[in-house]
C-alpha cells in the first residue's frame, strides 16, 4: 500500500561541452509542486500577462500565473540553449532511474508537463494525480493510456457523475481544448524572455500531444482497443 509523502524527481541534463544542468521537482503528499525558489517571480509570470482564456483565478488572490511562476527558474536555466541540442537526460526518483539520449526539448517537455500538472492551475489540475506515477519520456501510446485511465478514474470517484457514463468524448475534448489554450498562453509568455527555442519547442511538443490525444478521443480510443480483445 502506498503511503502519502513527499516525492522528488531529479532531472539532470548532460550536454556535451557544457556543465550539467540539474532541476529537481519536489511534490508534496497531494502531488503539488513545492517551489523552493525564493526569488521574486519575473514580470512575465504576472497573472494578467498573456492571461489564458480559460483562467478562472482572481488576480487579487493570485497575482501570478501558477504555471508561469513555477516554470520561471526552468526557463531561466535553458533560455540560451537550442532545442535540438543532443544530450543525455536522466530522471532520478525513489522508485527508479530513467535515462535517455535525446534532444534538450524532449527532456524539457517531460519536466514542463510535470510542473504544469502540479502547479495549481485549475485547467491543468486534471493531470495532477498522474504526477504521483510520473513516467518520463512517455510515448504517445503510453500518454493516451494514462490520460484515458485518469479521466475515467476521476469520473468514477466523482459523486456528481454516479449516474452518468464513465466515458464522455464531449467532456474530455472540451478539456483538451482548454489545455491547448493554456499551452499557447504559456508559450506567449516564454517568447517574451527566451532568445533560443528549447522551452518554446518543448511546449509545442506538449501541444502536439494534446492534438493527437484529441484525435484518439474522436476514434473512441480505438488504438487501445486491441489490448482488451
Amino acid at each position: 500500500m502506498m503511503s502519502p509523502g513527499q516525492t522528488t524527481y531529479l532531472y539532470t541534463f548532460a550536454i556535451p561541452g557544457r556543465r550539467e544542468i540539474s532541476f529537481p521537482v519536489v511534490l508534496n503528499e497531494r502531488s503539488e509542486y513545492v517551489n523552493s525558489d525564493l526569488a521574486a517571480p519575473p514580470l512575465w509570470a504576472g497573472l494578467e500577462h498573456h492571461r489564458c482564456p480559460p483562467c478562472s483565478l482572481d488576480c487579487q488572490t493570485h497575482p501570478f500565473c501558477p504555471v508561469a511562476r513555477n516554470i520561471s527558474a526552468l526557463v531561466a536555466a535553458f533560455k540560451d540553449i537550442v532545442s535540438h541540442t543532443a544530450c543525455t537526460v536522466t530522471c532520478n526518483s525513489t522508485e527508479r532511474i530513467v535515462s535517455k539520449q535525446t534532444a534538450v526539448q524532449n527532456g524539457l517537455a517531460s519536466i514542463l508537463g510535470l510542473l504544469m500538472a502540479t502547479s495549481g492551475c485549475p485547467t491543468m489540475d486534471f493531470f495532477r494525480p498522474l504526477a504521483r506515477f510520473h513516467l518520463p519520456f512517455a510515448s504517445v501510446d503510453e500518454a493516451t493510456f494514462r490520460i484515458a485511465a485518469i479521466y475515467m478514474l476521476k469520473r468514477f470517484f466523482s459523486e456528481q457523475n454516479e449516474d452518468r457514463k464513465l466515458f464522455s468524448a464531449t467532456d474530455i475534448k472540451e478539456h483538451f481544448r482548454r489545455v491547448k489554450q493554456v499551452n499557447s498562453g504559456i508559450l506567449r509568455r516564454i517568447r517574451d524572455v527566451s532568445d533560443f527555442d528549447a522551452d518554446k519547442n518543448a511546449l509545442i511538443t506538449l501541444n502536439s500531444l494534446a492534438e493527437i490525444l484529441e484525435m484518439e478521443i474522436d476514434t473512441r480510443l480505438e488504438s487501445l482497443h486491441y489490448l482488451f480483445k
